[in-house]
């Protein structure tokens, strides 16, 4: 029998026994998304339908969600695109020209954009959270159940609130250098197979060895 290397990054449903939980880069389907592969989403009532979370994803802006590898996501998590702002200088924020009949005009030239919804490796987003437009979450950080995220997130930060805040750092400053200099994240699944238990522990320095071999 062949030595197993972790499951298989192309199914849908990792697990047959919990259907509710899904492989997302097997999944999706929009070309706006991209998921690394073995991050999940866990939703009881929907798991297949992720797609419906990432909101405003309208393609004549071509604005995206990136998601890294070995992230965490869970029910109801959603990621808000430019698509949902208005423009906010002027007289009125009502988008008179997306409905025509006269009101064209008023279509502006540009619509507000402040990038891309940039989510790194090794992300733990909790239940109901919404990160906004132009957000960069950091590899290894914790967003709180229902946190409202609008600004960047930090590696290895939790963040919680409306709007999020730094709660407290998951490592020490010197350990989260470390940790991003290994970057296990992008290991071949075969490595991180066979260093899964220091990666899922506490032991850097065992990490480090692995690194280097």
């Amino acid at each position: 029998m062949p030595a197993q290397i972790g499951p298989d990054p192309s199914a849908v449903r990792p697990l047959p026994h919990a259907p509710s939980m899904v492989f997302l880069k097997a999944l999706v389907t929009n070309p706006q998304i991209e998921v690394g592969e073995f991050t999940y989403y866990h939703d009881f009532e929907d798991p297949m339908g992720f797609e419906k979370n990432v909101l405003y994803a309208f393609p004549f802006i071509g604005d995206r969600l990136v998601i890294g590898r070995f992230c965490s996501i869970a029910s109801g998590a959603t990621f808000i695109l430019n698509g949902g702002n208005h423009h906010t200088e002027t007289l009125s924020t009502f988008p008179f020209g997306v409905f025509g009949n006269g009101w064209e005009e008023a279509m502006p030239e540009t619509w507000p954009h402040k990038g891309d919804i940039v989510v790194g490796s090794d992300v733990w987003i909790g239940q109901g959270a919404a990160v906004m437009p132009g957000v960069t979450v950091g590899h290894g950080a914790v967003i709180a159940a229902r946190s409202v995220v609008t600004a960047d997130v930090p590696p290895y930060a939790i963040v919680g609130g409306n709007p999020a805040r730094v709660i407290r750092l998951r490592r020490s400053e010197a350990e989260i250098e470390r940790l991003l200099t290994i970057r296990w994240w992008d290991w071949p699944v075969e490595r991180i197979t066979r260093h899964v238990k220091a990666i899922a522990g506490f032991d850097l320095e065992a990490l480090e060895r692995a690194a280097a071999a």
